[in-house]
Formats: C-alpha cells, structure tokens, sequence
C-alpha cells in the first residue's frame, strides 16, 4: 500500500511539471479551432450571471426613479457581461498555464489543450476587460461620478486575480467570497446607483439574492472538478469542505434567495412570482445530491444560471409592477 500510494505521489507531482506548460504538453488531436470552441471557451451558461444583478439594480433604481434610464441600463449590462467573458478567457489562459486544466469535464479549454497559443487567449481576455473598461469610462462620463473609476479597476484586478498571479484567490477557498461581492453586490447596488444615485432596500435584498446564486454556480463548478483540483493542488472551497459540506451548501446558496423575495412580498406582492423559478432551481439541487457523473453537474450549472436569471426578472417585474 505504501508504494502504491508513492507511485500515486510521483505521477501527481509529474503531471504538474509536465502540465504547467502548454508549449510542452502534447496537442490534443481535436481537430482545427472553431467558432465553437471559442464560444465554449467563453462559457455562455455563466452569462445569465452577469444579467441578473443589472436586471435587478435597475428594477430596484425605478423603485427611487421611475424614469427608466435605459442607456445607463445598457451600458452597465455591457461592463457586466463583457467582464464576466474576459474572466472566462482569463480563466482559461491562467489555469491552461498552470496545467490545472489538462483533464476537465465541460467546454473545451483552449490554452490547456494546446491548441491555442496560450498568449493570443491572453489577448482575447485582455480586448474583453478593455472593451468593459470602455463601457464603464462611458457611464462615468454620463454620471459625472467619478469615484467608480476605482470601483471600475478594483473590479478587473478581482477578475484577473481570481486564476491570474502568483497567489490566486480562487485556488485559495476566497472564490466564493469574491464572486459574492463582485457579482452580487458590485454589479447590484452599481447598477441602481448610476441610475439613481441612491442605494434602496430593494436593491440590498437583490444583490444578496444574486450574489449567492453566482455562489452556488461556483460550488457547482468545483464539485464537478473535485477530484481534478485535488489532484493538482488547487484548494477551492469545495476541495476543503468536501462533497456533502458542497452539496449543503449549494442548497442553502440557491434557496436563501427566494426566502429574500418572500420579505420582499410583502412590499411588492408580484415578487411571488420569483418562486416559480425554482422550476429550474430545484431540478439543480436535485441533480447536485443525486448525480453519478460530473458531467451531470454542468446542466446544474445552466439551471442555476437561468434559475438567477428568472429570478431577476420577477424581481424587476415586482419593482416596476
């Protein structure tokens, strides 16, 4: 037993070196890159993330403003998701450099599988964060309010730093932390902020609601990866606490939110409807508890994800109702 487990020791320790660079990784035979691919690499069935907290900060905005500020509304949902897309391409590049995606469950990973060079999905990631930033200087512009430019940098530092550098994060248990108060918060109270220059109630009770749904997707992911993370050193928070903690946990994240919509009810009597979203969000839970194969996690996933945007939507509805 104990050379078996030594032998199991040499072989981690051997993917690492041989994995942590892609120029020296052999090429999956896959075939020519496509459209596809970079599509899959930009992970669309997290995008419903980036939309719901701006759905619900402008919902939560007309409740102090009735006048709907549609441009600003735009142009926050431009800075959400085209950021959420440059952390998916960054994501891609740094974990690809790393070698901690040699052997994933999911979208195909274009710097780990070595058919794209590691520093052009740099680049990809880098127009996306520009483009956001672009984006972001315009609402500022718009507002006069200056003082987000910080907001506007802290909120790409968090997203290159979530796989990027030398002590990321999201390797360290922090990346449900920091996903909470970026796209739950942040993206939130921001949203309503530029457009009303207040920060109600309403829009407090929807960034919770949001930020923990980005939580559960989070926990989603790692769950499906476990093992993998395991095996290469990369200790999220599903990694320490282990499958049944993740699984609590994950309920809790996804249920919370419609115990926030019930207060909210009680104001905004349409918020009810937010209850139908768990349509989708109890087949998730349903699948996280009682799947047999980590690929059944990435329909968890995409249920969530529409779960939160459902749910944002009812919310707005109730606000504006």
């Amino acid at each position: 037993m104990a050379a078996s487990s030594s032998k199991r020791k040499k072989h981690v320790r051997h993917q690492r070196r041989t994995s942590g660079n892609p120029a020296k990784r052999p090429v999956l035979e896959l075939g020519p890159v496509t459209a596809k691919d970079w599509i899959g690499a930009a992970r669309l069935r997290t995008l419903p993330l980036a939309v719901a907290p701006v759905v619900i900060g402008t919902g939560a905005a007309q409740t102090v403003d009735r006048s709907f500020h549609w441009v600003i509304a735009l142009f926050c949902l431009a800075v959400s998701v085209l950021l959420q897309i440059g952390v998916n391409f960054a994501n891609d590049y740094s974990d690809g450099i790393r070698g901690t995606d040699a052997d994933r469950v999911g979208p195909a990973r274009l710097t780990a599988s070595g058919r794209v060079p590691a520093r052009r999905v740099l680049t990809v990631a880098l127009v996306f964060f520009a483009l956001a930033a672009i984006a972001g200087l315009a609402i500022v512009i718009r507002t006069q309010q200056w003082w987000m430019l910080a907001v506007g940098v802290v909120c790409i530092i968090a997203a290159w730093f979530y796989t990027g550098g030398k002590r990321p994060y999201g390797y360290n248990a922090m990346g449900e932390l920091f996903v909470f108060v970026f796209f739950g918060l942040v993206a939130t109270l921001g949203t309503t902020w530029v457009q009303a220059f207040a920060l109600p109630l309403e829009a407090w009770f929807g960034a919770i609601g949001a930020g923990l749904f980005a939580c559960a997707v989070l926990l989603a992911n790692n769950l499906r990866d476990i093992d993998q993370d395991r095996a290469v050193g990369k200790r999220t928070l599903t990694v320490l606490i282990g499958r049944r903690a993740t699984q609590v946990l994950f309920t809790f994240f996804v249920l919370v939110p419609f115990g926030l919509a019930a207060m909210i009810a009680l104001v905004y009597p349409i918020a009810w409807l937010a209850l139908l979203a768990l349509l989708a969000g109890v087949p998730a839970i349903v699948i996280v508890w009682w799947y047999r194969q980590p690929r059944e996690l990435v329909t968890a996933l995409a249920l969530t994800s529409l779960t939160a945007l459902a749910y944002a939507g009812m919310l707005y509805w109730a606000f504006v109702g």
